[in-house]
């Protein structure tokens, strides 16, 4: 593989991980909170967006975060794109503690 072809597919090792450190950073420690839900969303989606696009990758991102409290309720989630598969992709970061779910969803759609 090219080096520029390398550099445009999207990894989602590198972007599971990184959006991981995030979700850490703001949730570790932290117990639900209905009001702190909207500032913990926005500000894992507002960094997730911030180091994505500090990796230079020619990449338009969506990240999507949703938080939940753990009360045995179930939740389903699904997503549809119409994309290249060669160069874009997607990735779903599920994070946990003992009163919470996060679970952050990145789209990446080659420049």
């Amino acid at each position: 593989m090219e080096e520029g072809q390398e550099e445009a597919t999207f990894n989602v090792e590198e972007v599971s991980q990184l959006v991981m450190e995030v979700i850490d950073q703001q949730l570790t420690g932290s117990n639900y909170q209905h009001s702190r839900i909207n500032q913990w969303s926005s500000a894992v989606v507002e960094q997730s967006l911030n180091s994505l696009t500090k990796l230079g990758k020619p990449f338009k991102y969506i990240v999507n975060c949703v938080i939940m409290q753990k009360t045995g309720a179930g939740f389903h989630q699904a997503s549809s794109c119409y994309w290249d598969n060669s160069t874009d992709g997607s990735c779903t970061i599920r994070w946990e503690n003992k009163t919470m779910y996060c679970i952050v969803s990145v789209f990446a759609l080659a420049t």
